[in-house]
């Protein structure tokens, strides 16, 4: 199967029901995306296939051809990522740092739908789970690259 990576295509060999995230992590070898709970709860392994952030722990590999998928490892290439890269650094967000690749997919997403979010809208759609319990610092960096 050819997939479209971060822009690049690959060559990939899994098995078509082989979920995303291991063919992003394992085989391609970008271990950026993480496996929190499989199950398509936590957003720990959060990509955007064209554009829309996406849980890859649940996504099959065949799923995805034909399409673009985007992971933490080029997200600093969008002007919206960057920002919010850069956010989530000022505001010191990440403690632990594991949930923290799926959070700055979904708050990218969320600035390149919505530009200026209010904090409601922020509340709901930065539902990834952090065990750390950097929300309001997460929502804060949201706030921030808005406002950027």
């Amino acid at each position: 199967m050819k997939l479209t990576i971060n822009g690049t295509n690959r060559d990939v060999t899994s098995e078509p029901d082989t979920p995303l995230l291991w063919v992003i992590r394992d085989e391609l070898g970008l271990t950026g995306t993480k496996y929190g709970c499989g199950v398509a709860q936590c957003g720990a392994c959060t990509v955007w296939i064209d554009g829309q952030a996406t849980r890859s722990c649940v996504t099959a590999v065949q799923d995805v051809v034909g399409k673009s998928v985007t992971t933490i490892e080029a997200v600093t290439n969008d002007a919206v990522g960057q920002r919010v890269v850069d956010a989530w650094i000022a505001n010191q967000v990440p403690q632990c740092g594991y949930c923290q690749s799926g959070q700055v997919m979904t708050a990218t997403a969320l600035l390149k739908q919505t530009p200026k979010p209010s904090d409601a809208e922020i509340a709901a759609a930065m539902i990834n789970l952090c065990r750390c319990g950097t929300y309001n610092a997460i929502a804060a960096a949201v706030r921030q690259a808005a406002q950027a």
